[in-house]
């Protein structure tokens, strides 16, 4: 795990003491409420229903015990003894005062963590793969490569006001499960012909109001060119990108309204006048790789070590076949923690919980734990021996519900709940829908589907690649949702396609309901998904069940 040295941490320490001040000067009435906006959004600050709401970095989803319990304690003396991961992979409070923002700043501070960079228009954390390290379809760790990203970002000169937000993926695996395809920029690490490690750089996806799937800028980049190439992608977009309309902001409609051909023409303009002076050393890399050496695994740890418990214990055989993966080290396991038991909203996490996760991921996992785009958290590097033993307390935190990929695994933003954006709730319609599937055996017999709910147009619960997707919409004053299906953010992402008419909240978990009997009587054996089911036979027969008494 990367540790800060001395110029990071001075960085991070002069932030504190610097948004102390412009606070103390705003609740002083000595700067303007404009003023101040700007400055609170560059420390991760907006100010919602009920209260401001504060976002914190976790970059690329990878946090220690230590830090862990730092925001268990901050949760509990700031907010209301709760947090929020999102699909960021950062953290959200829900309840901060104004006046506490600062101290919980100089809080984080002691634990190399900020909120700089968690909103405004500049670029946002760098996520990637929450397997990164440790899955064994990956050609190299790219943590490293993320690393080096986040310095460049973080406090750019040129870049602290783009035309709007700007968010960058990386991944490393034949599995893309960090949703490359839907960001400003995706990169992806391959090799070429040579066996030589690059990139192959996608720019222009984007969810939100105009969904739109990236597009291949160049196909394959060396390792030292990684930064220029970014610096000039985001240069090309900073001139151009449009700043009269919010809505059309985003580098991706550049794309769409240019063409990729022009945007690629500009692009490698600027990159060779500035690559030179830009290349990364390889030294950079080979210290950075080293900030990410794997643990001291048990070099005798056993594969299928807890068979027998799985023989003996329905419960615990369930839980270890939905919410663990495969691990590259024999006799380890990749531990899903659950962040969507039916009676919590997705993503929440009590004080309580994140100091035991904490003491869970000294015990089983190295101290380390990351943070997923799907709102739930990973225990990467545990030994198969003690699996019955950590489901065992998982279970006992209600962080065991096994349902990982399944239809309760629901991705779901706050809503107008708390949110001031949206239109319509969100997480009491998880809670239906979360009562509607409550029997395991029925929705384990569903297999893999995303449900993704989002309460206004900029997506943040990224409803659009949901395989079903659900967005609030406002009618008048009441709420109603409208229906996509198809949505994916995987290796063949997709863009869900519109169902029909909106659906009113009275009715749309019956229509959720009428959705999966469709995919039930239509696919072909219980093997075949519903991702796989919809794209055979296409929108029509759900359709024509979810509208038949309409």
């Amino acid at each position: 795990m990367y540790q800060y040295n001395d110029n990071d941490q001075t960085l991070i320490n002069e932030r504190v003491t610097q948004f102390r001040d412009q606070t103390q000067r705003y609740l002083n009435g000595d700067m303007g409420e404009d003023e101040f906006r700007t400055l609170r959004l560059m420390n991760g600050v907006y100010i919602q229903i009920h209260a401001p709401m504060m976002r914190i970095a976790i970059p690329y989803g990878l946090l220690s015990a230590a830090q862990l319990r730092t925001l268990a304690s901050i949760s509990r003396k700031y907010d209301k003894g709760y947090a929020h991961f999102t699909t960021r992979q950062n953290l959200q409070l829900n309840w901060p005062t104004i006046e506490s923002i600062p101290d919980i700043l100089a809080d984080l501070a002691k634990v190399q963590m900020h909120a700089i960079q968690t909103s405004g228009n500049c670029i946002r954390n760098t996520t990637s793969d929450h397997f990164a390290g440790v899955t064994p379809d990956e050609i190299t760790d790219p943590r490293p490569y993320c690393e080096i990203i986040r310095q460049w970002t973080t406090f750019h000169p040129e870049f602290s006001y783009l035309p709007r937000k700007f968010k960058i993926a990386v991944s490393s695996s034949a599995q893309d499960r960090a949703a490359t395809q839907l960001h400003d920029i995706g990169v992806h690490v391959i090799k070429n012909s040579s066996g030589d490690c690059g990139f192959r750089i996608l720019v222009g996806g984007g969810l939100g109001r105009t969904p739109i799937i990236g597009t291949e800028i160049r196909p394959f980049l060396a390792q030292k060119d990684l930064l220029s190439y970014l610096e000039a992608i985001v240069r090309i977009y900073n001139l151009n990108g449009r700043r009269d309309n919010k809505y059309k902001a985003r580098i991706k409609i550049l794309v769409r309204e240019e063409g990729i051909d022009k945007i690629r023409a500009q692009v490698e303009a600027e990159w060779l006048r500035i690559k030179d002076g830009m290349e990364i050393p390889a030294q950079t890399f080979i210290d950075m790789q080293a900030q990410f050496l794997p643990p001291a695994y048990d070099t005798n740890a056993q594969e299928n070590a807890s068979l027998i418990q799985a023989e003996n214990n329905p419960e615990f055989a369930t839980w270890l076949q939905h919410n663990t993966a495969t691990h590259k080290v024999t006799g380890y396991r990749i531990v899903f923690l659950s962040l969507k038991a039916p009676d919590s909203p997705p993503g929440d996490i009590l004080a309580g919980q994140l100091d035991a996760v904490a003491d869970l991921a000294d015990a089983y996992s190295f101290g380390e734990i990351r943070s997923t785009h799907r709102q739930n958290l990973v225990l990467a590097d545990v030994n198969q021996a003690n699996l019955y033993s950590l489901w065992q307390k998982l279970s006992a935190l209600k962080l065991a519900t096994p349902n990982i990929g399944t239809a309760t695994d629901i991705i779901c933003c706050p809503g107008l709940d708390f949110c001031n954006l949206a239109n319509a709730t969100s997480i009491d319609i998880t809670h239906e829908i979360n009562q509607a599937l409550d029997n395991l055996d029925y929705l384990h017999d569903l297999g893999e589907l995303n449900i993704n709910i989002s309460g206004c147009m900029n997506g943040c619960a990224h409803q659009s690649v949901g395989h079903i997707g659900i967005l609030g919409v406002d009618k008048k004053g009441a709420e109603w949702y409208q229906i996509t299906l198809g949505g994916s953010s995987a290796n063949t992402a997709a863009i869900g396609q519109k169902l029909g008419a909106s659906i009113s909240k009275a009715n749309i978990i019956a229509a959720i309901k009428a959705i999966l009997a469709t995919y039930i009587e239509q696919r072909e054996g219980s093997e075949e998904n519903f991702l796989d089911t919809f794209n055979r036979v296409g929108i029509t027969p759900f359709k024509e069940k979810v509208y038949a008494n309409h």
